[in-house]
């Protein structure tokens, strides 16, 4: 039990702690070539936003963050609105999904206690109640009404279940798998994805013979999604790859975004039609170098050290390390923001590139000035080493 837990709040919290938001495009082939256009960043929202789901051609399903709390937010893509379904003080909301033939919606809710189970919610009220109660649920697809496939934590991994809602029955079909499935357009079939050493598969599920069969490899890509047509979309950084299992021998360009906004693609999906695709992304690096420096300029600690992972390297370059984590940070830092009463940063030079930034800084400090040069290396989402020229 205790390792089902920390497997929990690993998948489940950790990673909710990235900045992400999510952005959603009208897509089309022109001659052979797929463009996106109309883009818009429908979370626009502090923190984590991820897992859309398009309950409908024209709305969208998300977890978003709300005053610290992970709730099911709806997003209408005519009228640009966001709303809430779900308000859970004491936990969160995660994979909101449309029960098929039905108006309500599906979620994994997790509590701040650790209990991880999963609900059905009323989408105009909020209202709930638990679906499944004798398996812990991460990742879930429906195949109908019925049907559930999912990602199931067993011990300290993910196992591929096939659940019957009306028989009360759990069918385990392989261990070691991830947490994007889909149905496969055009079949009865589920795509699931499956780690082999440090590498992920995508594979096909038959839900009625229980066979299973490999797809492709994805390389690192762990999130990937359908078109109508049955391409398969497999994201990697910025861009956007497509493979059509039953005409291509490899991997093509699907689309590659140049928006400095859109970085290291994660979850992604297509609505219905194949007119419009949602994407996770994490924020610009840029942002984040400016938010731990209004945090600076304003000496608030918090929100000095919010864009920081919790395991942060601070380098004399190139590569003398002089302390690690953010624990270190804030005792050095703390005291500073208190005393310091003129403690003042201007950016005369910021360079992007990549997941990097370099600023170049004037920095104030008790009646002095001086100029000080700091590069900033982002990965997943925070800010993971900071090197200072001295």
């Amino acid at each position: 039990m205790k390792n089902l837990f920390a497997f929990l709040f690993i998948s489940s919290i950790s990673f909710a702690q990235t900045n992400t938001e999510i952005h959603l495009f009208d897509i089309k082939e022109v001659n052979g070539n797929w463009i996106a256009t109309n883009a818009k960043n429908i979370s626009n929202n502090d923190g984590y936003d991820s897992q859309p789901h398009f309950y409908n051609n024209n709305t969208i399903l998300f977890s978003s963050n709300r005053n610290g709390e992970i709730d099911i937010a709806k997003y209408d893509v005519i009228s640009g609105s966001k709303t809430f379904i779900s308000n859970t003080p004491n936990g969160g909301e995660y994979s909101p999904q449309r029960i098929p033939y039905s108006k309500n919606i599906s979620a994994v809710r997790l509590d701040k206690n650790g209990k991880q189970r999963f609900y059905k919610y009323d989408i105009n009220t909020g209202e709930n109640s638990e679906l499944i109660k004798d398996l812990v649920i991460a990742y879930p697809v429906w195949l109908d009404k019925n049907t559930l496939i999912s990602s199931v934590i067993v011990n300290d991994t993910l196992e591929l279940f096939i659940s019957n809602l009306n028989t009360k029955t759990n069918h385990s079909i392989t261990k070691q798998v991830g947490r994007s499935l889909h149905k496969i357009p055009n079949s009865n079939s589920v795509s699931f994805m499956k780690k082999n050493k440090d590498k992920w598969e995508a594979w096909s599920l038959d839900p009625e013979t229980k066979e299973t069969k490999k797809i492709t490899n994805t390389g690192t890509t762990e999130d990937v999604c359908w078109l109508p047509d049955g391409t398969l979309l497999i994201p990697y950084q910025k861009t956007i790859y497509k493979f059509n299992p039953k005409k291509d021998k490899r991997g093509s360009l699907f689309y590659k975004f140049k928006d400095e906004n859109i970085n290291n693609i994660s979850r992604i999906t297509v609505n219905k039609n194949g007119t419009k695709l949602a994407i996770v992304a994490e924020v610009s690096p840029r942002a984040l170098a400016q938010e731990q420096l209004e945090g600076y300029n304003k000496r608030d600690i918090e929100a000095f050290l919010k864009p920081y992972a919790k395991n942060v390297k601070v380098y004399t370059y190139p590569n003398k390390l002089s302390y690690e984590g953010i624990d270190e940070m804030r005792k050095r830092y703390a005291p500073m923001f208190e005393k310091t009463k003129d403690l003042h940063c201007k950016i005369t030079s910021r360079i992007v590139k990549g997941n990097v930034v370099i600023d170049e800084e004037l920095v104030t400090a008790n009646g002095n000035t001086f100029k000080a040069l700091a590069i900033y290396e982002i990965k997943n989402g925070k800010i993971s080493i900071v090197r200072f020229v001295r």
